[in-house]
């Protein structure tokens, strides 16, 4: 893990709202947005977003429109999850609290699957009068079944931290099909930075949809009378089994620790099962965990990002989509005068099925993309150039710990 200072930006062409955004160090106007790379940067200089001297935050934990976090020094054992209050964090570790484990260690410590662990993170927040943060599982968390939700100390809901919100971050962590070896520093969740209301409406998404496809079956642009537009500014996609072989992996149990932080450390028949599909349909298992891919084919362009959501609990009793942020340039590409090519890339899904065995077929409307609006095209875009962007030619890819 690289402990270099983060570096001011670098410059790149703009547009003249984004450097007019820059040059008053801001995050620029309008009905809302996303911040990119260069404003997250601006935030860590400006010491919006902090951590200690002893532990900086690196540049590269700056994806094109978020952060990456990571995990303090120590894990709390507790009892049982809860939602934030007015309570100290510490108070509730001293009343729920088992036992602490050391993270900052050589060793790490293995976090044991369906126990509740706390873990301050690394970063804090100091955050301006109009802005907010969301928080989302990072990919690698999600492909582990590594369970996590973010607690702002006095906000009582998980994974966003209100405008103006000042102080420390916890994380809660519960490994759930998995043992898991963490170490200080790992990176299980991200936030994202936003201003006003980023998210596009429906009539916005259709339009941009009209001018650039979003969404291939296989090397076909889907035409905007083929996809279905939510009511939520929400694009609903598909699963997707025919065809594929295996259609999708199952977690096995009673596994040995996945090393997290160790990139191709495992081999996947040590920890997966395939799943087959004849027929492209399958049975799930009740509270088993399943990574599929959706049918779709999906690309993001340079000036949106996107979040993976639940369709509606009226589908089935699903949990699906643990981790489910796109960065900028997710599945995009380009030719040398900014046209874009290419067909995009399947988006993972992360399943889990409750209460009765549950039927799932190809072509299932599974989950939504929602779309944000950024302040401007990204440095760089997903994929390009950055070490991080693992998944960006994905089909059922596991999680970085296992090899390819």
């Amino acid at each position: 893990m690289s402990s270099d200072p983060v570096p001011s930006p670098a410059p790149s062409a703009s547009t003249p709202k984004a450097e007019a955004a820059r040059g008053q160090g801001s995050m620029g106007a309008g009905t809302g947005h996303i911040a990119i790379d260069a404003e997250i940067h601006e935030l860590i200089r400006a010491g919006r977003i902090s951590s200690s001297e002893e532990h900086p935050i690196p540049a590269t934990q700056v994806q094109p429109a978020s952060l990456d976090l990571r995990l303090g020094a120590k894990a709390h054992r507790v009892r049982a999850g809860f939602l934030p209050s007015r309570a100290p964090m510490e108070e509730r570790i001293a009343s729920l609290g088992t036992s602490t484990l050391d993270l900052d260690g050589p060793e790490g410590a293995v976090l044991e699957r369906g126990l509740v662990y706390l873990v301050q993170l690394e970063e804090s927040l100091d955050l301006p009068d109009d802005v907010g943060v969301r928080f989302n599982p990072r990919s690698s968390a999600g492909r582990c079944d590594v369970f996590t939700r973010v607690m702002v100390p006095g906000h009582p809901r998980f994974d966003e931290a209100p405008v103006g919100y000042k102080g420390p971050l916890w994380i809660e962590v519960s490994p759930l099909s998995f043992p898991v070896r963490l170490h200080r520093g790992d990176r299980l969740c991200q936030l994202r930075v936003h201003r006003g209301r980023p998210g596009l409406t429906t009539e916005e998404l259709r339009a941009r949809y009209a001018q650039t496809p979003l969404a291939f079956d296989g090397d076909r642009p889907l035409g905007i009378d083929e996809v279905h537009f939510d009511s939520d500014g929400g694009l609903e996609l598909n699963l997707g089994l025919a065809g594929r072989d295996p259609a999708g992996w199952r977690a096995s149990l009673h596994t040995e620790v996945v090393e997290f932080s160790r990139e191709g450390a495992h081999d996947p028949d040590a920890f997966w099962e395939p799943v087959r599909a004849p027929g492209g349909r399958c049975i799930l298992a009740p509270e088993s965990f399943y990574i599929f891919a959706s049918r779709e084919r999906i690309r993001i362009p340079p000036d949106l990002a996107a979040e993976m959501l639940p369709v509606d609990i009226g589908i089935g009793e699903l949990r699906n989509n643990y981790a489910g942020f796109f960065d900028n340039g997710f599945g995009w590409q380009e030719d040398s005068s900014g046209k874009p090519t290419g067909t995009g890339t399947p988006a993972v899904l992360e399943v889990r099925a409750h209460d009765v065995p549950f039927l799932v077929e190809d072509g299932q409307v599974f989950f939504r993309l929602k779309f944000f609006r950024a302040s401007d095209r990204p440095e760089r875009l997903y994929g390009e150039n950055r070490a991080g962007s693992s998944y960006q030619g994905q089909v059922l890819t596991l999680a970085r710990a296992f090899r390819r």
